[in-house]
């Protein structure tokens, strides 16, 4: 006779205040995975102490202009197409199988990201090995797919903070508070999937890792 356990039984998300679920779902908006590669330029391209001292203000604009449109509006344009071209039920990819196309397009614009950047003279090893992650990152949760329903959220944000923490390393530079707010903000975007989406605790666990993982892996191939 089979068994089922109670943690089989638990449907995801659980009951949770409306107040509680409004906040969880604008900052699973906010920090949305598509976001996240820009919010790292960002702070590469502005906040680092040398990392584009070079550049003039121009410059780091238009760099910063282009990983998002590269990492974020074409990924995103072409989610909406498949949405509207009826390829998925929802902009939102609720199933494993709506996932698939997304993966494939978003891997392609990630590695145009990391070879451009890579190629591009003054880029900072730090933006090469970060697209670098990014790329590999979202391979892997393809593969993942075919099993379960990782979550792309945490895969961003645990990316996020794993690249900060070597950041920091692979520039010598004190950056603590950078790394302090990434990793609390990792910590809350995983908690609003919890609470607004239907994933399970190990698909947000599994994003974490594979997200930290593949921005090491990154890390020791390029720095």
């Amino acid at each position: 006779m089979q068994t089922t356990s109670i943690q089989d039984e638990i449907t995801y998300p659980l009951p949770q205040p409306a107040w509680l679920k409004a906040l969880a779902k604008v900052l699973s908006y906010l920090f949305h995975p598509l976001f996240i590669p820009t919010y790292l330029a960002a702070y590469i391209i502005f906040q680092h102490p040398y990392a584009f001292a070079v550049f003039d203000e121009k410059q780091k604009i238009l760099r910063l202009v282009s990983v998002f449109i590269i990492t974020a509006f074409f990924p995103g344009i072409t989610v909406f197409l498949l949405w509207r071209l009826k390829f998925a039920d929802s902009i939102f990819l609720r199933t494993q199988k709506e996932r698939i196309i997304p993966y494939v397009s978003s891997i392609i614009y990630f590695f145009w990201a990391f070879y451009v950047t890579k190629n591009l003279a003054g880029t900072p090893p730090a933006m090469v090995f970060l697209f670098l992650g990014i790329f590999l990152s979202t391979s892997a949760a393809l593969m993942a797919n075919n099993y379960f329903k990782i979550s792309m959220h945490a895969l961003g944000v645990g990316g996020a903070a794993a690249f900060m923490i070597l950041l920091s390393i692979a520039t010598r530079q004190p950056i603590g508070m950078a790394i302090t707010v990434t990793t609390l903000v990792a910590g809350l975007v995983c908690s609003a999937r919890l609470i607004v989406s239907d994933h399970h605790p190990a698909e947000v666990y599994w994003g974490i890792i594979i997200g930290g993982l593949s921005q090491l892996v990154a890390y020791w191939f390029i720095t």
